[in-house]
């Protein structure tokens, strides 16, 4: 069985995305990866793909879209980008998949191809088909990838990774000679979700900003950082993230928003302006948690600054 994973948007594996947040409309990405199997070539066609929900069904794409399943075991491809997806509970993704076909190597190493036509346009140029590939129902109702229970799509923009296991999607049912079939199992179960932190930091009331080199300093030349703490076997953390804090509508809220982060635990702090120290309730560096599907506000006020 395979994992299906969501990660950050900053470009990286495969996909597909929802999440809880504030209502309307969300976009979603899907990309789709793959680990290595005992294929030559696992090429499919996914001509559709769409969230089916109480409401029905949402198509995130229908543009034919063909690719090599075993290239994709330390790469990812876009299936669907940036689809607007109603605000609603859905509890499956549904990939149609119009042809397909495999190359499996033989004990004298040699290779036979099957598909699911002879004529099946994925084929490469000059293909001699051995037998056929089955895919029950892909090319109608589609290869079902079933949440584990109801997923709320709303907010941001989500990405979704989906991991297929070639070793595992495609084999040969008893007495069936030569032909294959594609059956993979894809559970909801080990579906993980993105998350983001969205930062503030307000002025308090008793306190007067700095001012330096005879300019004043204001919120907005503080920065928002965010830190994830290292791995459990010891691998160093990644480079923090920064990010400006501004304050869009005015009301003296300096926000900045980190999205599409991969579950687990982080650091939030301030970059002050170049001669500035401070201090913040609560205090910095801040310990913060995002687990699986979550959206949150860490606020913080600031509680003196002054020059250095």
């Amino acid at each position: 069985m395979k994992r299906i994973q969501l990660l950050t948007l900053s470009l990286f594996a495969l996909t597909f995305g929802l999440l809880t947040g504030c209502g309307g409309d969300s976009q979603v990405t899907i990309k789709l990866t793959d680990a290595p199997g005992d294929f030559k070539k696992a090429v499919v066609t996914i001509s559709e793909v769409y969230l089916q929900g109480a409401d029905g069904k949402v198509v995130l794409s229908d543009e034919a879209t063909t690719t090599n399943l075993i290239s994709l075991a330390n790469d990812t491809k876009d299936i669907v980008k940036d689809a607007v997806v109603p605000a609603g509970n859905y509890s499956e993704l549904r990939f149609v998949i119009s042809g397909a076909y495999i190359e499996v190597e033989q004990a004298d190493g040699s290779t036979l191809i099957y598909a699911t036509e002879d004529n099946y346009a994925g084929l490469p140029e000059g293909a001699k088909v051995a037998g056929k590939l089955q895919t029950p129902s892909f090319s109608s109702s589609g290869l079902k990838v079933k949440f584990d229970g109801d997923v709320e799509i709303s907010g941001e923009q989500k990405v979704i990774l989906v991991d297929f296991d070639v070793a595992q999607s495609f084999g040969k049912e008893r007495g069936q000679g030569d032909k294959w079939v594609m059956k993979p199992v894809i559970k909801g179960a080990d579906i993980t979700f993105s998350g983001s932190v969205n930062v503030t930091l307000a002025k308090g009331a008793e306190v007067t900003l700095p001012v330096i080199n005879e300019q004043a300093v204001t919120l907005g030349q503080f920065r928002a950082t965010l830190t994830a703490e290292a791995d459990a076997d010891g691998a160093a953390a990644p480079a923090a993230e920064e990010l400006a804090l501004t304050d869009a509508n005015g009301d003296g809220v300096f926000e900045a928003s980190f999205k599409f982060l991969v579950p687990g635990n982080y650091k939030i702090n301030f970059v002050a302006p170049a001669g500035v120290s401070f201090t913040t309730n609560p205090s910095v560096p801040a310990p913060v948690t995002i687990a699986s599907g979550q959206d949150q506000t860490q606020a913080f006020i600031l509680t003196s600054a002054s020059a250095q």
